[in-house]
């Protein structure tokens, strides 16, 4: 958690500065389409100061209020993100519409291009660096925190170009009509991290880090695990919760179980991700035969027939494999 919070500062210094640089380039200016830029930038502000709080509270040790721990604040962050992104791309539409109608007198765009140039670079290396480190902790927020850099980039990219576009043609209603095109795809962006923060609040299945463990289940199984049903996943912040029932041998002791069990916590948490499993284990039946491999078994009623590979699928349903 340290480094994410390190992270996060860091964004949070960054896009001051930048803000008030932005600002400034718009003083210059006085374009409608520079002060996109600027508008989106204290939304970055805000967002990385409430992603700041919420790395905070989700660090925070679980309580009797809450089992599961306090990750899901990171959903609420990412939501908080979106919303602010979504505002910040209408006001632009309408400040930018209400320019066609109501021109600005436009200046210095040479000068604003370069400041919009250097603070749009310094955004994009920022927000790569957050996106992987974002996957890599992992850490919602800081991913999300970063895609909204790289929007920043995009959107500053264009503002470049727009800029020269303008200064080149002296075709000022471009201020607007550009500004109005990038209004729309920051309205775009926030939707999608509604979207996604939406998801994790609502438990929404992460597809795939579900079909990677179920990948890794499938290629590391024990002849002793005869099928893996009743699968399901949640995800707390950074941390996976797994819930499942593993079908053993039904003539296993306790701390035989107990064993095989914790061997799939191992591996999941060595080969995935920081996870919490909880596994039921389940007897075997007689109808499992044909598709076990458990070796030199005392009680089977057939031989093993066929070879069933766990795919989503078939581990996600609440019935063993023959039913």
């Amino acid at each position: 958690m340290k480094e994410q919070k390190k992270i996060i500062l860091i964004s949070l210094i960054t896009g001051i500065i930048l803000m008030l640089t932005k600002f400034v380039a718009y003083i210059l200016t006085n374009s409608n389409f520079v002060l996109t830029d600027a508008a989106e930038s204290i939304v970055n502000v805000i967002a990385s100061s409430f992603a700041f709080f919420s790395i905070y509270l989700s660090s925070q040790p679980r309580d009797e209020n809450h089992p599961y721990g306090h990750g899901k604040i990171e959903y609420f962050s990412v939501f908080v993100e979106g919303i602010l992104i979504f505002v910040a791309g209408t006001v632009i539409i309408i400040k930018s519409v209400y320019g066609i109608f109501y021109p600005n007198t436009i200046h210095d765009l040479l000068v604003g291009a370069v400041i919009i140039g250097i603070t749009g670079v310094i955004n994009g290396a920022l927000g790569y660096y957050m996106i992987n480190k974002g996957k890599t902790l992992p850490s919602i927020t800081i991913e999300a925190d970063g895609r909204h850099l790289i929007t920043d980039m995009v959107t500053s990219s264009g503002l470049v170009v727009g800029l020269l576009l303008i200064h080149f043609t002296k075709i000022l209603m471009l201020d607007s009509v550009l500004s109005i095109l990038v209004g729309l795809y920051i309205i775009f962006t926030g939707y999608k991290l509604v979207r996604k923060s939406v998801g994790g609040l609502m438990d929404e299945a992460d597809f795939d880090v579900v079909t990677q463990v179920v990948q890794i289940l499938n290629d590391k199984r024990r002849e002793e695990w005869i099928d893996v049903h009743n699968f399901r996943a949640q995800k707390y912040g950074n941390e996976l919760h797994i819930d499942c029932h593993l079908t053993l041998p039904y003539y296993f002791d306790l701390n035989r179980v107990h064993e095989e069990v914790s061997l799939v916590d191992k591996m999941i948490n060595k080969e995935v991700t920081e996870t919490e499993l909880f596994i039921h284990a389940d007897p075997c039946l007689p109808n499992c035969c044909h598709y076990c491999s458990m070796p030199n078994c005392p009680v089977r009623f057939e031989p093993k027939t066929e070879d069933i590979i766990w795919t989503l699928d078939k581990v996600i349903r609440n019935k063993k494999h023959f039913e």
